[in-house]
This record gives structure tokens, sequence and C-alpha cells, in this order.
């Protein structure tokens, strides 16, 4: 197994004043060659967007792009068709493929919207643009990692053009966990959104992220209440 550690204080940090970012990668103005991706994943943005304010009409092509919000209410709209609410629970993926517009506005006129964003590279380019916004189970079992994302259009959660699988869950303190890959090529990167947890021997605590490549599989302590992302991807 090999491993590598991102503190969440190692991040890249950007303020605009109506937009605060944290950058795991390499992104906009932060640059760190060390920090270009981990396999086909290329941008974790920790965002948080002021009432009112977001990112206007801007486009993309050949990226799968996610967004999960935290907390607050997400506004979507695109050239495509699609307009409305991305809200805390709910996972949206949009395929840029030949080219899509979007925007992505805080919803809400008084709160703070917060949401990651997630892009990773595509297995075929030249698809066509597709959108899609799912709500997770808001009944998902504790204590185990739950899908959210996949390559498959028929297996649970959001999919794209990717040899890929998220997961999220919520573990109570002292439970103890193992994530078994889908594909041993691949590697997963543990994000924590919340709490402390243990993997082969590194301490991550909330927004503290951890590479795992070259296994079969690993195993997760909760040294006190978490919520985790993991993001399954080729390397």
């Amino acid at each position: 197994m090999k491993t590598i550690y991102h503190a969440a204080d190692s991040r890249g940090n950007a303020d605009h004043g109506w937009l605060k970012s944290r950058h795991t990668f390499s992104f906009a103005n932060y640059h760190n060659p060390e920090r270009m991706g981990f396999g086909a994943l290329r941008v974790i943005n920790d965002d948080q967007v002021i009432a009112g304010q977001g990112f206007g009409k801007h486009s993309h092509r050949d990226m799968e792009i996610i967004s999960i919000p935290l907390s607050g209410k997400l506004g979507h709209g695109d050239d495509i068709g699609n307009n409305g609410i991305i809200e805390t629970g709910e996972i949206q993926v949009m395929s840029a493929g030949t080219g899509i517009t979007h925007s992505e506005m805080n919803a809400d006129n008084n709160e703070p919207v917060k949401f990651l964003q997630i892009w990773v590279i595509p297995n075929k380019a030249g698809v066509t643009p597709r959108y899609q916004q799912l709500r997770m189970d808001e009944n998902m079992p504790h204590n185990t990692f739950n899908q959210v994302l996949s390559s498959n259009a028929d297996d649970a959660g959001v999919w794209i053009h990717q040899n890929a699988w998220f997961h999220m869950g919520r573990f109570d303190k002292g439970v103890t966990e193992t994530y078994e890959l889908k594909d041993v090529n691949n590697g997963v990167y543990v994000l924590v959104l919340e709490g402390q947890v243990t993997i082969n021997g590194s301490t991550l605590d909330t927004r503290d992220g951890l590479g795992i490549w070259n296994t079969k599989s690993f195993t997760m302590d909760a040294n006190a209440e978490a919520r985790v992302l993991l993001m399954e991807v080729p390397m």
C-alpha cells in the first residue's frame, strides 16, 4: 500500500469576498507542481459562497464535474435546459463533453452555501453533454460506506464517464470499517468531511485528505464521530 497525506491547512487558499475556496489540487491562481491531482481525480474545491452570489455563466469541455452541497442551497442553470436547486443531501453531476455552459449560484438570500466541487477526467472525449441530480438516501445506514457515484447508469447513485466509484458514510466513534476497491488498478482519495479517523497509521482530521493506492483494500477506524467521502478513480 502506498499513501500520500494532505493536511487541510496545506491546501491552496482563495478569498474573493463572495467566494472562499480551499483547493486540494492546483486550480486557478493556486499552482503546486506536486499537487496536480490524484490519478483521474483532478480537482477538489471546498467552496463557500455568500448569500445571493455565485458563479455566473461559464463553459467546460471534456470533464466530469460533481457538486456535493454540504450546507445551504445551490442554484443551477445550464444551456441544455436544466434549472433547479441542489440541496444538502443531494449530488449533482455534469458530463461537459463537447461543451456545456452553466451557472452555480447561492439560492438563498440570507445564508452561505458550502459545497464540494470535484472534477474527474473522463475516459472518453466528445460525449454528448448531460446533467444528473439525485437525492442521496436520507436514510443511508450509518457505519458503512454508501455508494453515491459509479461508472454504471444502472448502479446506485449518479454515474460518470470513468471507471470510478464514490462512497459516503457517517461513522460513530469506535467503529472500524474496511473498504474493498472495485478495481485493484484504481486508487482511493479519502476526504474527511467532519471528525477524525485513522487509516494505515495516518490520523486524519476534518478536511484532511489521504490518497491510497497499490492495495486491494484498507481499513478505517473512527476516532470520533466522523463523516467521510471516498473517491475511487483510475491511477
